[in-house]
């Protein structure tokens, strides 16, 4: 994650809507007073005019801190309405590309399993931790690989994601319950305790070897929502350091 990491870059603008690409490192909403630049931060200042004439910024889909990618953005009250409503319906159409540990031998796959906090069935030291339960909430994920490729660390792959669902932290957990966690991955990766040691002291040598990325390689680089009888639908393509952990191999 970059520390000087810019606010956000706009994809695109619509009366009623705006679509921009967050970077990893930079959160999506505060978490408590006096905390640092958020997205919805940076936004209020953008539409500061809007804001100023009955608009407001909502945020509709929500991404990881770490999770860089597209964030759709309504532009007043009944857009939000409109666009969350959409959104419960599933009628919003979102599109990750994630790099994966191991090489899956499908070219696709699904998985269907239902989620719950961690917490409420059995003991972790991670409140926000995510773990697959018959109890949970119906979740479903499928996966399409786009290529294989091995670095000095071991064997990948650049896959597609598209959450049929919306769980919390559901790409990740899916991925890692199919066998194949996320690279970067402090939570559902090689051991919680990455977490637990990256909460305490930072980004570590340590921390850099069993992880490999800095953050989870997970981006969302796709979304589309049918909007006034008009199918609207916006891409981008992989980060920086995405590519560059790709490039390595």
């Amino acid at each position: 994650m970059r520390d000087d990491q810019e606010d956000f870059r706009i994809i695109g603008e619509t009366e009623d809507l705006l679509i921009v690409e967050k970077p990893a490192g930079l959160l999506v909403h505060p978490t408590k007073p006096n905390g640092p630049r958020t997205l919805w931060d940076a936004l209020r200042e953008l539409l500061s005019y809007e804001i100023a004439n009955g608009g407001q910024v909502s945020l509709i889909n929500r991404l990881d801190r770490e999770t860089s990618g597209l964030v759709l953005v309504a532009k007043h009250p009944a857009a939000a309405r409109e666009a969350a409503m959409a959104m419960q319906a599933g009628k919003i159409k979102k599109t990750y590309l994630a790099i994966l540990c191991g090489t899956p031998t499908e070219k696709s796959f699904s998985t269907d399993a239902s989620i719950i906090r961690q917490g409420e069935v059995e003991p972790t030291k991670i409140h926000l931790k995510r773990m697959v339960h018959p109890t949970g909430a119906s979740a479903k994920t499928h996966f399409r690989v786009l290529r294989n490729f091995a670095t000095e660390t071991g064997d990948f792959s650049l896959v597609e994601a598209q959450p049929l669902t919306g769980r919390t932290h559901q790409i990740r957990l899916h991925a890692s319950h199919a066998g194949y966690p996320v690279v970067g991955d402090k939570i559902y990766g090689p051991s919680e305790d990455c977490y637990l040691e990256f909460i305490q002291t930072g980004w570590t040598p340590s921390l850099e070897a069993r992880l490999l990325m800095k953050r989870h390689a997970l981006h969302s680089s796709g979304l589309g929502i049918e909007w006034k009888g008009e199918w609207l639908e916006w891409q981008i393509g992989c980060p920086q350091d995405m590519k560059s952990f790709e490039s390595n191999s």
